[in-house]
């Protein structure tokens, strides 16, 4: 599956793993992604996912701590908690942090 995620100045597609979040693979491909804790505290990771929604696993409960009800409807998540869980198929995410 390909995953493709755009950093605040780097963009790169990478063979997303199953089980890892967004924020995970951003690291591990060296994406220049906003984060600070990796748990869901502070919010940073924040993406706009604009394809592929449906290959991650649900919204966890720190998302809903974190982000507002129309945020989830405009495809937001939090980086740290969006965990890919499909098989095939591409997800494009966007690193839109608040600050």
């Amino acid at each position: 599956m390909e995953l493709e995620l755009r950093g605040r100045t780097i963009t790169s597609t990478v063979e997303a793993e199953d089980g890892l979040t967004i924020l995970d693979h951003a690291i591990k491909h060296k994406v220049d992604w906003s984060y600070s804790c990796t748990r869901g505290t502070c919010a940073r990771c924040r993406c706009l996912i604009v394809e592929g929604a449906e290959l991650l696993d649900e919204v966890t409960d720190a998302e809903w701590d974190r982000l507002e009800p129309e945020e989830f409807e405009e495809g937001y998540r939090l980086g740290c908690q969006a965990v890919i869980t499909g098989t095939s198929g591409k997800i494009v995410a966007i690193n839109k942090t608040y600050f």
